[in-house]
């Protein structure tokens, strides 16, 4: 059925792009069809596609497909057939990765060991019941070599409880400590100062968070939502994958 799947789609592009004007399109004007057209798409970067005839199109981690006359779009993933890859998938985890590590560790809250076996970033919310069970996981994920990265996102948005808590612990001299109380529920004292939460909380925004935990992986691979220790161990490669119960539950 996989392979009915990724044949068909390779024979739809290549029907489409047989069809598409090659060439000199104009950038500008296909922008501006775009931007028409889906009024809540920003276009981040264009750029030829794998296919040839068509132009990849950047908003945040979507991507589209637009044919050099911008006369057509298609929203979706692009696969390789020889391979079975997922390019739009591929781009989508490199991309992801790129805008995180541009934040810079100084503007996150790290937790783990110097030399990490893996890396986790996790957007959180001091607020969130499900952030506060992976917060206490935090000390056995470090305990097996992976070291976790902290963005803030109030998911109330700016100018909120949930925000201003953000920016406290921020502030505060020991952050490490000072998230623990707040997810905890407990009090930390209210202070300001210049903080990187409105960028973060922002940066998930970009990336389409809508919920917390949102977990991305080292390798780009996300997963949105609590999972155990022994899950995450395994979906990170260091440990195998927790068997499934008799009863399937």
């Amino acid at each position: 059925m996989l392979r009915f799947l990724l044949l068909a789609i390779s024979f739809s592009w290549f029907s489409l792009a047989a069809a598409a004007t090659p060439s000199d399109a104009d950038f500008a004007a296909i922008k501006e069809k775009i931007t028409k057209a889906m009024p809540g798409f920003s276009v981040d970067t264009m750029r030829p596609s794998p296919v040839p005839g068509w132009y990849e199109v950047e908003d945040g981690l979507q991507i589209v497909y637009v044919s050099a006359d911008g006369k057509h779009l298609l929203a979706g993933d692009l696969y390789d057939v020889a391979t079975r890859t997922n390019l739009t998938a591929a781009w989508r985890e490199k991309t992801a990765i790129r805008l995180i590590d541009a934040i810079g560790e100084k503007n996150m809250i790290v937790m783990g060991p110097k030399q990490p076996k893996r890396t986790i970033t996790v957007f959180t919310d001091v607020d969130c019941a499900y952030c506060r069970k992976l917060h206490l996981d935090v000390p056995e994920l470090n305990k097996h070599g992976v070291k976790v990265r902290y963005l803030a996102f109030p998911r109330s948005g700016p100018n909120t409880e949930s925000y201003y808590k953000a920016v406290s612990v921020w502030c505060s001299a020991d952050r490490v400590k000072a998230v623990g109380i707040a997810k905890a529920g407990g009090e930390i004292e209210r202070k300001t100062c210049a903080n990187p939460v409105d960028k973060e909380y922002e940066l998930g925004r970009h990336l389409g968070i809508s919920g917390t935990p949102a977990i991305f992986f080292d390798d780009g691979r996300q997963l949105g939502g609590y999972a155990p220790v022994p899950q995450l161990l395994a979906m990170l490669g260091l440990a195998p994958a927790p068997a499934a119960s008799k009863n399937g539950s």
